[in-house]
């Protein structure tokens, strides 16, 4: 089809065929869209109320939360503008921003993952030195190099792909990704796809590994202690455990499902491509706002005023 003339523009060829149920897909996802930023946002304004929740796994809840927003934000908007639209194209330069959100909100909930077991390793198998180790000037600085962690392997990732020329533009997805770009090149890929598995071993698989082998050495010094304690260390940590599980188990299915044409079965590897931009921002804040007292605590104060406010 060309030289990588056509990459101006891209087109979500999934919509084509959209009939009589777009309108209340669209109602469903705005309301999915909705319930994400009241979830995210009530857990956020119960952290930052209570002074007594001012603390380095609180704040990484929040790092949780702001980041489950951020991602939504790149995914949602533009799907509800498709689904109402006639025409799906989509701009070189948005799609690229979009990649570019999608996959910053991706790595970044593993960085943070990562951190928030790195404390619960701490206070469980360290207690007496926590407030030492876990000081605000410390949880502050581990926040910002996660960051810059992210950024430069996005800031690759993008560099590699921008260089690509693109013979095709049809995306056959719900948003632009970056294997989807990818699969258009006029070119031979493998260096650039090697590079690609490289980022994900170090974005993904590092983190998930540590991840795994600091909840393991947890459950050991919880069969040491005694029961009140076990139980106590179990309530914080099971929220980061079905966290990372029900994260995992979203992205693999977008990594995997990404990669093959699953022919007849379309709509569902659709459904499992954009799990990780739909469950886990709705699943985390209610996991942390429902199983962690304190939270739960907060939130259940502002609807008891809120009900009171309007004389209910």
């Amino acid at each position: 089809m060309g030289n990588g003339n056509i990459s101006f523009a891209f087109y979500l060829t999934v919509f084509k065929e959209q009939n009589q149920f777009q309108y209340f897909s669209f109602m469903i996802l705005l309301l999915v869209y909705l319930s994400i930023i009241f979830f995210n946002a009530i857990v956020l304004l119960a952290v930052f109320k209570e002074k007594s929740l001012h603390k380095p796994m609180y704040f990484l809840i929040c790092c949780l939360c702001i980041n489950a927003l951020y991602g939504t934000a790149g995914f949602f908007p533009r799907l509800l503008i498709d689904f109402l639209s006639d025409t799906h194209k989509i701009s070189r330069q948005a799609c690229f921003t979009q990649i570019s959100v999608i996959y910053t909100y991706a790595v970044s909930e593993y960085t943070i993952l990562t951190l928030m077991a790195f404390d619960r390793h701490v206070a469980i198998c360290h207690p007496l030195r926590y407030h030492s180790i876990m000081t605000p000037k410390v949880t502050s600085v581990c926040i910002a190099c996660a960051f810059l962690y992210v950024i430069f392997y996005l800031s690759l990732a993008i560099y590699f792909l921008v260089s690509i020329p693109l013979c095709g533009n049809e995306i056959e997805r719900l948003y632009c990704s970056n294997w989807s770009v990818v699969r258009l090149s006029c070119v031979n890929t493998t260096n650039k796809n090697i590079l690609g598995y490289l980022v994900t071993v170090t974005t993904v698989f590092a983190p998930a590994s540590f991840i795994i082998f600091t909840y393991v050495r947890i459950l050991i010094i919880c069969q040491k202690m005694s029961s009140e304690h076990r139980s106590k260390a179990l309530q914080t940590c099971i929220p980061h455990i079905v966290t990372f599980v029900n994260y995992s188990v979203a992205s693999f299915c977008d990594v995997a499902l990404s990669r093959y044409d699953l022919g007849k079965y379309q709509v569902v590897a659709l459904v499992f491509s954009v799990e990780f931009l739909v469950i886990p921002p709705i699943l985390n804040p209610l996991m942390y706002g429902l199983s962690l007292p304190d939270i739960r605590k907060k939130i259940l104060c502002f609807f008891s005023l809120f009900k009171i406010g309007l004389g209910v």
